[in-house]
């Protein structure tokens, strides 16, 4: 299968779990588990195809370590936040005339908080997936996605726990946030 296409259905899945437990009726308390064990499925899934990014943060890291060809790059990263967007429209389409209402950030406690578990997402990701010492190892999803499952609890309140450029522009769409907070 096409690397570009995996990373699509990869971003895909993430964005639109991530609205589906978001917007009412959805997960409550146990919408970061769904969002990390998503993720990790999908890594597990796609990473020997395209190295699972589903991220754009997460391409430029792994770029930067040199496991990433440059001509990849651009197309990965159009293919996620393509795949963010496709999965808000469809979530939408799921929850129909559900309320929204966009997150109200306090911005400098939201950036930090966000370039935080940024930090430690591609800091898991470069170290269990990526390094020499780790190759071949088979425990990378599991790693990732709760990663990013801690990052949604611990300052999911603060700044939405995104930490991915294309779920920033899906829960733009869907209404979750303002545009002017990507």
């Amino acid at each position: 299968m096409n690397k570009y296409v995996v990373e699509f259905i990869g971003t895909f899945f993430l964005v639109f779990t991530i609205g589906n437990v978001v917007i009412e009726p959805g997960a409550g308390n146990l919408a970061p588990l769904a969002i990390g064990g998503v993720l990790m499925v999908m890594i597990y899934a796609g990473g020997h195809i395209s190295g699972a990014h589903y991220n754009p943060a997460v391409t430029l890291a792994v770029y930067l370590r040199g496991k990433c060809d440059a001509k990849d790059v651009g197309p990965y990263i159009g293919a996620q936040i393509a795949a963010g967007a496709v999965a808000a429209g469809l979530v939408l389409f799921l929850k129909g005339a559900a309320q929204i209402t966009a997150m109200e950030l306090a911005l400098p406690q939201a950036i930090l908080a966000e370039v935080l578990f940024t930090f430690a997402l591609a800091f898991v990701i470069l170290n269990s997936a990526t390094a020499k010492g780790t190759d071949g190892n088979s425990f990378y999803g599991l790693a990732i996605g709760f990663t990013v499952m801690a990052g949604a609890y611990a300052v999911g309140g603060v700044s939405g726990g995104v930490f991915n450029p294309a779920v920033a522009v899906g829960i733009s769409v869907m209404g979750l946030s303002s545009g002017a907070n990507i």
